[in-house]
This record gives C-alpha cells, sequence and structure tokens, in this order.
C-alpha cells in the first residue's frame, strides 16, 4: 500500500490517503456485506468508514497508523455491528420473509467477479440471520477472510478467548443448518436454467423432476415487488403447483431470462422489458442433482443495483 512521506505536502497527503483506502474497499465491502446482507446499508457504511479514516490524517495530534488494513477492518466491522441494530429493527415490520440483497454480477465483470468472490452463497447468508451480529463478525472474519482469533479480538475489543467461544458457537450453529457440501458451477447453473425454464413455462413435470421432495421456497417482495408467499412454502407438489400458478398469469411475451452470478451462486434474473422483476437463486441438495431451496427476491428496492 502507499506509503505516507514524513513531509509531505496536503496534496501528496490527500493522494496517499485516498490510494490506501481505494486500495482495501473491496476488501471493506465484502467483510460488510457478508455481515449485514444489504448493499445499500454497506454503501453506507464505507462512506462512514471512508470519513473517518480521511478525518483521522486531517488530525495535527494523529499518530502514523502501523496497520492500515487492521485499522480499516475495524472501522468497518463497527459501522456493520452498529447498523445491525437497526436493520434488526427494520426487518421486525418487513412484509413477508427476508432475503439478502442480491449482489449480481455480470458475466464479463472479471473485475466485480474477483471483488466479491468472498462473498458468501445466499444459504449461508439466510442462516448467518439467525447468530448474533458478534457471532456473526466472528464468522465472517474468521471463516471467509482467515482473520486469527488475537486480530479478531483486537478489532471487536474481545479476549482472545471469548473470540473462541464465539467462533466454535457459530461454526456450530452454521454447519447444523447448513452442512458443507460442494457443488460443481457448471451443474449448479445447469439445474438453474433447467429450474428457470420449467418455473416460466408452467412446465409441472419437469418442475417435479428438478424440485427436492422437501424444497423450500422463499420470496422476498417486501410488500411492494411480486410475492408467491408471505411465508416459506415448504414441499415439492407445493412449490411445484404455486409456479404453474403463477407461470400461468404472466404475460405470454415480454419476458426475459439472463443468467449472471449473484455472490457465490448461478442466479436466473428476470426482466419485464428493461426493469428487473425478480432475482432467483436455487440451493442444490449434496448430490447436486435436485433443488432443496429457492430464493426469490423481488422487492424493487433490492434491485436497483441490476442492470
Amino acid at each position: 500500500m502507499t506509503s505516507i512521506p514524513p513531509h509531505a505536502t496536503d496534496a501528496a497527503i490527500e493522494r496517499a490517503v485516498t490510494e490506501q483506502f481505494l486500495g482495501y474497499r473491496e476488501l471493506l465491502f465484502s467483510v460488510v456485506y457478508n455481515m449485514l446482507g444489504s448493499v445499500a446499508d454497506t454503501e453506507d457504511a464505507l462512506q462512514e468508514v471512508w470519513l473517518a479514516w480521511s478525518t483521522r490524517h486531517r488530525r495535527p495530534d494523529a499518530g502514523p497508523i502501523e496497520n492500515a488494513r487492521a485499522y480499516l477492518v475495524r472501522i468497518a466491522v463497527n459501522q456493520a455491528l452498529a447498523r445491525r441494530a437497526d436493520m434488526s429493527r427494520r426487518q421486525e415490520t418487513y412484509v413477508g420473509p427476508w432475503l439478502p440483497e442480491p449482489l449480481v454480477t455480470a458475466e464479463d465483470d472479471v473485475a466485480g467477479t474477483v471483488e466479491r468472490a468472498e462473498s458468501l452463497s445466499m444459504a449461508v447468508l439466510v442462516v448467518l440471520e439467525t447468530l448474533s451480529p458478534l457471532e456473526r463478525a466472528v464468522f465472517v472474519l474468521h471463516e471467509v477472510f482467515g482473520f486469527g482469533h488475537p486480530e479478531i479480538a483486537g478489532i471487536l475489543g474481545r479476549t482472545p478467548a471469548a473470540v473462541r467461544q464465539l467462533a466454535a458457537r457459530a461454526r456450530r450453529h452454521v454447519h447444523a443448518r447448513r452442512p458443507r457440501h460442494r457443488t460443481e458451477p457448471d451443474i449448479h447453473a445447469q439445474v438453474t436454467e433447467r429450474f428457470a425454464a420449467a418455473a416460466l413455462g408452467g412446465d409441472l413435470k419437469a418442475l417435479l423432476e428438478v424440485l427436492a421432495p422437501e424444497v423450500t421456497l422463499w420470496t422476498d417482495g417486501g410488500g411492494k415487488g411480486p410475492a408467491t408467499s408471505l411465508r416459506p412454502v415448504h414441499g415439492r407438489d407445493q412449490v411445484a403447483a404455486l409456479f404453474v400458478s403463477v407461470a400461468t398469469a404472466l404475460p405470454a411475451d415480454g419476458l426475459d431470462i439472463r443468467y449472471r452470478r449473484m455472490a457465490g451462486d448461478p442466479c436466473a434474473l428476470v426482466f419485464s422489458g428493461d426493469s428487473p422483476l425478480a432475482v432467483v437463486v436455487v440451493d442444490l441438495t449434496p448430490d447436486g442433482d435436485r433443488i432443496a431451496g429457492i430464493y426469490s427476491v423481488t422487492n424493487p428496492d433490492k434491485l436497483t443495483g441490476i442492470r
């Protein structure tokens, strides 16, 4: 990272401070997004991090920062923790299921794909919503970004022993609800495309073939976008029948499906004309043959970043 010479001019200091922040921005974005599951709140948090960072360097009495990465991550994590309380209050009055805001990258967006590479899958982000804010912070920092327990203790202002306890509790909780298994990306993408074609085509037979018996559907419309149900829908027959019903009500033309990636998952983007209507992510069974979970985000407030 760019160092700041001891006798640099104000303009040189400003450039160096900006370059340092930008050098870590994508790390900070990924950490905060994985803690919040909201792109808008993440961007707001990073704006506060930048203000704190730039203000710190304007103080004449401020000493040097020995580890810029640790300093910035600490500010970012504390910003995320502060925003979790407000987000929890908002979710209490949210209409229907709340799902993470899709972080979609285009197929040809190489930079975007790399910078979002550490973002967790939709299924894991949903599980993380059931953790306490501190447990989630520890899980994200340790399991996703490889921070050691002593380093996390310094970031959170806790003892290493307390951080180890938080880490163990979070790991047990996540793995109990989301056993580790990895599906080949090509297979995941193929199943996603099979499902999208069957769902929008109202093909009951094809839907029954691709859905696992205990499949669950979550639809996040937030009271503003199309929502198939205000509660999760369980069971292959119920989910398939619902999609067939939805397909019959869709216009004969004007809908377009495009396939992209949402954080760690292939996803289907449904457009009505030039406007995004839904982002759909499917979670596969451990054998990768069928769909165990379907996450559909239709709240327009969560689709504003999709082109």
